[in-house]
């Protein structure tokens, strides 16, 4: 169930770099392109999801709301980090310019 989430994720991190319509990426991913477009959907917040299965509130119902709420905002702050670690990507092959610092010490 990890690596579904996992990978759905990495979908909408690949539409949202804009790389990507929700055509090319149900192609490429073999997912029908309105599946994409509701998981963007739902990760923007335009509409409320749908209504899960009883063994998903089963699983919800054990763990406290705040554990919940904090391994939501976790898989949100993921998703954020992979958008801006694209966009450094493709800035830097754009511009030619090396964006990120490199640690240690200077070679002479």
């Amino acid at each position: 169930m990890l690596e579904k989430a996992i990978k759905k994720e990495a979908i909408i991190a690949e539409y949202l770099t804009g790389d990507y319509s929700y055509r090319q990426l149900g192609v490429k991913h073999g997912i029908d392109f309105r599946k994409i477009h509701s998981w963007v959907s739902k990760y923007k917040g335009k509409i409320k999801p749908v209504k899960q299965a009883s063994k998903r509130k089963e699983e919800a119902a054990a763990l406290p709301a705040e554990v919940k709420q904090l391994q939501a905002e976790l898989r949100k702050a993921k998703l954020h980090n992979e958008v801006l670690e694209e966009m450094l990507k493709l800035s830097e092959q754009l511009t030619g310019i090396e964006l990120r610092k490199k640690f240690g010490t200077k070679q002479s």
